[in-house]
């Protein structure tokens, strides 16, 4: 699956993905695009899976019409993060074109 982090989504998540192609809003020139002109670029190139920290998005945005799953993660701390990264990488691996799934981070 190719997958898209967002700005916040800490980096060291990717070495967890590893059977994933991964790629970075930073890494792809994208940083200061809006939700929307970003969620356009990453349909527009094929990715199938949006990983943020923005949990506005969901709301902004009609994810419903749109072809790649969009995956929040409800915290930015990578220690956090690693604690519940299967339930992370679950989410990923049953997300489809459309959904939004939060994932809590205690």
């Amino acid at each position: 699956m190719r997958i898209l982090f967002d700005q916040g989504v800490p980096l060291p998540l990717r070495n967890s993905l590893n059977h994933h192609d991964v790629a970075t809003a930073h890494e792809l020139g994208w940083s200061t695009l809006t939700n929307g002109e970003l969620l356009d670029a990453a349909e527009r190139d094929g990715y199938e899976a949006l990983v943020t920290t923005d949990s506005n998005l969901r709301h902004q945005h009609n994810l419903s019409i749109r072809s790649l799953a969009v995956i929040v993660l409800l915290s930015t701390s990578w220690p956090r993060i690693q604690r519940v990264v299967t339930a992370v990488i679950d989410a990923i691996d049953s997300a489809g074109a459309g959904s939004c799934t939060e994932v809590e981070i205690p």
